[in-house]
């Protein structure tokens, strides 16, 4: 029989991951609203969805909310709908990360984007230009999300791959 272990102890022996949030809105076209990072990022030229790494203390819906409006300065409505989660063992070295998506819902055409001094340029994409696009992750990450959403069903995705 294993011998008790002090919680403090035993916490320290879990796995640890970060936790990310993105928002995914797509507009009256099907696109994708997408942000290029800028010069001195270090995914500078490449393109993924509004979204980070959570606050200390803060869940991932609040994050999601906050990244959006920083990166774009769009406030989101009320009903924001968990879309879906994907699992990277490592990234860049710094361990596992969760990555927690939302369904922003539908972009009205007369939005205007505010971009943050972290991007330089926002696009709406189709699905079928994802592929010629170059992103930080997987665009079968966002065809996945783009399924999703079109369903209303969730996404579980491993290394950016629905399992």
């Amino acid at each position: 029989m294993a011998e008790w272990v002090p919680r403090a102890e035993w916490i320290r022996t879990q796995p640890q991951a970060l936790i990310a949030a993105c928002v995914f809105v797509r507009d009256e076209h099907d696109r994708v609203l997408l942000l290029r990072y800028g010069p001195g990022q270090p995914v500078a030229g490449e393109w993924w969805l509004p979204g980070g790494m959570l606050d200390h203390g803060e869940d991932p819906l609040t994050a999601a909310r906050r990244e959006m409006l920083e990166e774009t300065g769009i406030v989101l409505g009320p009903a924001l709908r968990f879309l879906g989660i994907d699992h990277r063992a490592d990234v860049d070295g710094t361990g596992p990360v969760l990555d927690c998506f939302f369904d922003g819902g539908i972009l009205a055409e007369e939005t205007a984007v505010r971009l943050s001094d972290e991007h330089d340029r926002h696009a709406l994409v189709s699905v079928q230009e994802l592929a010629a696009t170059p992103l930080v992750a997987s665009p079968a990450t966002l065809v996945a999300l783009h399924s999703a959403a079109s369903s209303g069903s969730c996404a579980y995705l491993r290394e950016g791959a629905p399992v």
